[in-house]
C-alpha cells in the first residue's frame, strides 16, 4: 500500500516559543506532497525533516492570520533561488493573492515558475482538487476570520488480481486492467471466468481531515464521517473554555466530542496555546471522551 503520511511542521498557536513552529504540515500520499498552511519558520523543519521542497506543488492556506501564512513568502523565495521550473498552486482566502502578489514582485524578480492562486470561498463545503487518486474538500470553519478546514480523500481503488488465477487462465496483459476494474474474462474456448475468482478486494480508501481553527463545527460532521484521521485544534484546556469561545477556538475536550461524533478512528490534537508547557494535560482532557488521542509535535508523523 502507498504511504498516506501527515508531517508535522509546526503545532503552536499565534505566539511563537521554543517549544513549538506556527502551524504547518505537509501530506504524503504515494508520491506526491501537499502542504496545509505554511507559518514562520516552515522552511527550517522542512529542512530538518529531509521533505524535498521540489516535491510540494500544492499549498492550502486556511485562513489569513499570520501564524499560518507568513511562511510562504520566504518558501516561494526559496523555490526561485533552487531554480524550481514547476507550477505552484496555492488556495487560499482570494485577498491572499492581493496581499501576496507585490512582495512576490518585489522580493522574487526573475522567478522561473508560474505561480496560481485558487480562492476558496470558505463558506461552502466543495472539492477544491481533484487528480486521478484523491480529492480535497473545504470544511467551513468558524473562526474571526473567512477560514476553512480541508478533507483529503482517496477515490476508490481498483480490484487486486489474483496471480495464480491470471497465470492459470493465462490472460492477456491488455485485459487485465479491464479485470482490476471488475469485467469478467471470457476464454478463448469461450468460458465466461467471474471477476470474483480473478480478483480481491481492493485496499480501503483513506481520509485525513484538518480541522483548524475554529470553535467546534457539528456542521462538518456528516462530511468527516468515518475519517481515517482528524487533527483537530485543541489551543485549550476545558478550564479556559470561556477564552476558547471569546477567540473562537476549541478545547481538547470538545476537540474529542467532535472526533466522537464523526466516529473518527484516530485522533490527533495541536495548535497549542502559548501557556501550555506540554500537552499531557490537554491529550488527558481529550482522552476522557476519544480513548487514545494523540498529541501533535514538530517532527512527529501519523501513518494512516
Amino acid at each position: 500500500m502507498e504511504p498516506f503520511d501527515i508531517h508535522i511542521l509546526g503545532c503552536g498557536s499565534a505566539l511563537p516559543t521554543t517549544r513549538h513552529n506556527a502551524s504547518s504540515q505537509v501530506v504524503r500520499i504515494g508520491n506526491k506532497l501537499f502542504m496545509i498552511d505554511c507559518g514562520e519558520g516552515t522552511q527550517l523543519q522542512l529542512r530538518k525533516g529531509h521533505i524535498h521542497f521540489s516535491f510540494i506543488n500544492h499549498i492550502f492556506i486556511s485562513h489569513l492570520h499570520g501564524d499560518h501564512c507568513f511562511g510562504l513568502i520566504g518558501l516561494i523565495s526559496t523555490f526561485g533561488l533552487l531554480g524550481r521550473t514547476a507550477p505552484l498552486h496555492i488556495y487560499a482566502d482570494p485577498k491572499f493573492e492581493e496581499l501576496l502578489k507585490p512582495q512576490i514582485e518585489y522580493f522574487c524578480k526573475g522567478m522561473q515558475f508560474p505561480l496560481f492562486f485558487h480562492g476558496i470561498d470558505a463558506k461552502k463545503h466543495e472539492t477544491i482538487f481533484e487528480d486521478n487518486t484523491i480529492t480535497v474538500e473545504t470544511l467551513p470553519q468558524k473562526h474571526r476570520v473567512p477560514c476553512c478546514g480541508f478533507l483529503f480523500k482517496e477515490k476508490p481503488k481498483k480490484r487486486h488480481l489474483i496471480g495464480d488465477a491470471v497465470n492459470y487462465y493465462n490472460i492477456p496483459t491488455y485485459m487485465r486492467a479491464n479485470i482490476k476494474d471488475g469485467a469478467d474474462y471470457t476464454t478463448p474456448e469461450g468460458e465466461v471466468i467471474p471477476n470474483s475468482r480473478l480478483t480481491k478486494d481492493p485496499d480501503p480508501s483513506r481520509s485525513y481531515a484538518y480541522c483548524s481553527d475554529t470553535l467546534p463545527c457539528p456542521g462538518n460532521v456528516e462530511y468527516i464521517k468515518d475519517v481515517d484521521l482528524l487533527y483537530h485544534e485543541a489551543t485549550f484546556a476545558e478550564q479556559e473554555k470561556g477564552r476558547a469561545a471569546a477567540t473562537f477556538h476549541s478545547t481538547a475536550r470538545q476537540a474529542a466530542e467532535i472526533a466522537t461524533a464523526a466516529n473518527a478512528k484516530r485522533l490527533v490534537i495541536g495548535h497549542y496555546s502559548s501557556r501550555y508547557d506540554d500537552c499531557e494535560n490537554l491529550r488527558q482532557e481529550a482522552s476522557e471522551i476519544f480513548p487514545g488521542c494523540e498529541c501533535s509535535d514538530e517532527g512527529k508523523i501519523f501513518s494512516i
